[in-house]
């Protein structure tokens, strides 16, 4: 079975939804990507193949078995793999910057739309980690970010510290910050803090 034909590219398809939950990356994928029934169709046939193919080894395997795997092939393992990125990112981030980076409270990515946060004194940084399939993909982030820009004034105002977007792209195998100049932003920033300047906006 060609996987990408037949379950769609999934590794593009999970950075439009940028899911924070597993919950929203299957909604996603069965409303906008492929129909949970086509999902059924591809783990009955891959059930065919097996016992096709194989016979004693395979006398455990049963049609349900072949439908979950398929399953945890397009669903679970492509959410992993975006959460990996983006902790991925997050300990590049903290290794480079040297300071603690943590996640955000729910509240404050339903408020503020932050994802991650610098503590410096009293006042916070926030961070959004948003992993991009190719170079393509970058317009429509920073068309989401302006579309955020209201959100990220008012945490601004509310904690003291600006908002920052990084990109990440996966190059092989390897994931890395693509607007590595926001590294030195937000650097700028956290001194900014430490001698308790005034507030700053996105």
């Amino acid at each position: 079975m060609n996987f990408k034909r037949n379950v769609g590219a999934v590794s593009e398809e999970i950075r439009k939804c940028a899911p924070k939950t597993l919950d929203e990356w299957e909604n996603f994928y069965f409303s906008n990507v492929r129909p949970k029934a086509h999902i059924i169709s591809l783990g009955k046939k891959l059930y065919v193949k097996i016992t096709e193919v194989i016979t004693a080894e395979v006398e455990e395997i049963t049609e349900e078995d072949c439908i979950e795997y398929m399953q945890k092939m397009v669903i679970d393992r492509t959410f992993d793999g975006y959460v990996t990125e983006i902790r991925t990112i997050y300990g590049q981030l903290q290794k480079i910057l040297g300071v603690k980076i943590e996640p955000a409270p729910d509240e404050w990515d339903r408020l503020y739309n932050i994802d991650f946060f610098i503590k410096i004194g009293d006042k916070y940084i926030g961070l959004q980690i948003k992993p991009v399939s190719g170079v393509s993909h970058i317009p429509e982030m920073y068309k989401e970010r302006s579309l955020q820009r209201d959100t990220h004034k008012k945490f601004s105002e509310k904690f003291g510290g600006k908002v920052f977007y990084i990109f990440s792209i996966k190059e092989g195998n390897r994931k890395r910050i693509f607007n590595t100049d926001v590294v030195e932003e937000i650097r700028e920033e956290i001194r900014r803090l430490s001698l308790n300047g005034p507030i700053g906006t996105d």
